[in-house]
């Protein structure tokens, strides 16, 4: 069986976007990489959940982010403050108290919009035409799964998900088995994937593949604007963790990669597979379990990206961060 890369996975057309996200630290490099390329997607707005810091945070974190890149047109839709089932959790110990360590936050100022990001993604993919919305999942994916229990209907304006999350080959980063976005919320990415929604899942395996490095670090800081300085302070910040943790020469930049995938998925590569995530309490709770082999035979219901080009992800980043000021 050989590795597909994803040379298909979207068409030159203008991608219609949804950004559900959780903000933290990779989210806003996520966010203002994504701003940055008006002329390839089309961000119609930003809805939040709790995930890597609380929902008034990660709101407020996304705002700042839509602030920064100048893109105040967009919409932010706050959305689930917790889980559908399981007890709250933060990741405040890598993305700090405020979720951006690194950098000083402030009130953004222009405020939230109005209504819900459930009601949102509700009404806007049930007058969508079909399969034409993608939304980019970057945490963990309550707002979603709310969405779709309450209308499961709205799987009809959906061209496809792209996610952030799990992990196969080198363990999890929460749990020696589950990745965090995952462990966050497994019942609402379970909802996901027994939709029937075109499915693609930008795992640990092929983010911790991704690193920063002196020189990758050095070309973004080259650019001397608001945004490379705002990146390199945080990722600076970012990555001390997973380096110490893992012995890594560099950081990964998890979310960002989602952004890279649907600008240039070439860059990456993968294969259709059979994604199982368990929410049963206990050692694996959050894990996904991923048909690699294809031993069980069973419907693929995700590609699962591998692999990826690193020194073309940060080419790529470099060059949408020079559009910014």
């Amino acid at each position: 069986m050989t590795l597909t890369t994803a040379t298909n996975a979207q068409a030159a057309p203008k991608i219609d976007l949804i950004i559900d996200t959780d903000p933290g630290a990779d989210d806003v490099v996520a966010l203002l990489f994504a701003l940055a390329s008006p002329d390839e997607l089309n961000v119609r707005a930003l809805t939040t959940v709790a995930g890597n810091v609380r929902l008034d945070k990660t709101s407020r974190n996304a705002r700042l982010a839509r602030e920064w890149a100048g893109r105040e047109e967009v919409p932010v839709y706050a959305g689930a403050p917790r889980p559908l089932m399981r007890t709250p959790i933060y990741a405040e110990d890598i993305h700090g108290k405020e979720g951006l360590s690194g950098i000083a936050v402030h009130e953004p100022r222009k405020g939230l919009a109005k209504g819900s990001a459930i009601t949102y993604l509700i009404d806007t993919l049930k007058s969508a035409e079909p399969h034409s919305i993608t939304i980019a999942m970057l945490g963990p994916q309550t707002n979603l799964a709310l969405a779709l229990i309450q209308e499961p209907g709205i799987v009809q304006g959906i061209k496809e998900v792209v996610v952030m999350g799990g992990a196969h080959f080198n363990g999890g980063n929460i749990t020696p088995v589950a990745e965090f976005n995952l462990f966050a919320d497994p019942q609402a990415a379970e909802v996901v994937l027994n939709s029937g929604v075109k499915l693609t899942y930008l795992p640990l395996d092929v983010t911790h593949k991704i690193l920063t490095s002196e020189a990758h670090l050095n070309q973004i800081a080259a650019l001397n604007n608001n945004a490379s300085r705002l990146v390199g302070s945080i990722l600076n910040e970012y990555i001390k963790g997973d380096m110490e943790h893992y012995g890594l020469p560099g950081g990964p930049v998890h979310d960002a990669t989602v952004v890279a995938y649907l600008l240039k998925p070439q860059l990456f590569s993968g294969r259709s597979v059979n994604v199982v995530v368990d929410s049963r309490e206990g050692l694996t709770f959050g894990q996904t379990i991923v048909d690699w082999y294809d031993g069980l035979k069973a419907p693929k219901n995700a590609f699962w990206v591998e692999s990826g080009d690193a020194q073309g992800f940060f080419d790529l980043l470099t060059e949408r961060l020079a559009r910014l000021k």
